[in-house]
């Protein structure tokens, strides 16, 4: 129950939350901070993706693990990049635009890298996909549950500022609740796999969080745009990774193969980035 119908609406219901904390000006940022958007987009949609091939490439993955970080890999940053963001002190607006065009952006971009990874490390095991039926899926749980709460927060402004923190808890919980009862649904695969999974995943979040940092410090960017750019870089919204992974595997209960990467990454990226967080507040005394 929890994979096959509450994990698809909670994820609608945190993307329409999403857009509740968005405005226009979110996506025409784009146009007058070309650099620091430019430089983010290039990490969070070529470079990421790259990095991700080569880590599973070299780690020696099962061919359905390495798909699923591949999908983890083109996931927007969410509601979680945003939080983080905000907890270092960094420029929470520009994180806020990073992912409202991200979440526009990846209803293409996913799907098509998704095909690509699966026809690649799974060969004549590949399931049955049709990239056109995923991009649908994907606008319909991501882009217009956030195009709906841009719409409201544009329009009813009143309602938007009020519900939008009561929400945002939710959304919260919400999150948690995927991410723990997804594993406890697979938690012996989890014990099974997290030793394979886990140094792969600890070095593409270290790698992005590093090469977002300095791609930022190296186009001049002040010390918060650099933390900006870092996290976004190096945060992935999970809860998009697990179902899309089990819509493709068409997985009723537990978590499927696929989405095991981004269960496991669920977790992993708190224990990774928080320190790195510190670092930085402590850095900037």
């Amino acid at each position: 129950m929890i994979i096959d119908i509450f994990l698809p609406l909670s994820l609608v219901f945190i993307m329409f939350t999403l857009g509740l904390g968005l405005t226009v000006s979110d996506f025409t940022n784009i146009f007058r901070e070309p650099k620091a958007f430019g430089v983010g987009l290039l990490n969070q949609m070529i470079i990421l993706p790259i990095v991700a091939f080569i880590i599973v490439s070299l780690s020696g993955l099962p061919a359905e693990m390495a798909v699923g970080m591949m999908i983890l890999a083109c996931c927007p940053g969410g509601v979680t990049s945003n939080m983080i963001t905000k907890l270092a002190k960094g420029d929470t607006a520009l994180s806020i635009s990073y992912t409202a065009v991200m979440s526009i952006a990846t209803v293409f971009t996913l799907p098509i890298i998704t095909g690509l990874s699966i026809v690649h490390f799974m060969g004549a095991d590949v399931p049955p996909i049709n990239i056109l039926s995923l991009g649908i899926t994907m606008c319909l749980i991501t882009a217009i549950p956030v195009g709906i709460g841009l719409l409201l927060n544009t329009k009813k402004k009143k309602f938007s500022s009020s519900f939008e923190p009561i929400a945002s808890k939710i959304s919260t919980v919400l999150f948690v609740v995927i991410v723990i009862g997804a594993l406890a649904s697979e938690w012996d695969a989890f014990i099974a796999n997290v030793g394979t999974l886990g140094p792969s995943m600890v070095i593409l979040i270290l790698t992005m969080l590093f090469i977002g940092f300095k791609s930022a410090q190296f186009f001049k960017m002040n010390a918060k745009r650099a933390v900006t750019v870092a996290i976004e870089s190096g945060i992935q919204n999970a809860t998009v990774g697990i179902t899309i992974g089990n819509i493709i595997m068409n997985q009723e209960t537990g978590l499927s193969p696929l989405s095991l990467p981004s269960g496991v990454y669920g977790i992993l990226m708190y224990l990774v980035c928080l320190p790195f967080v510190f670092w930085f507040l402590k850095r900037k005394r």
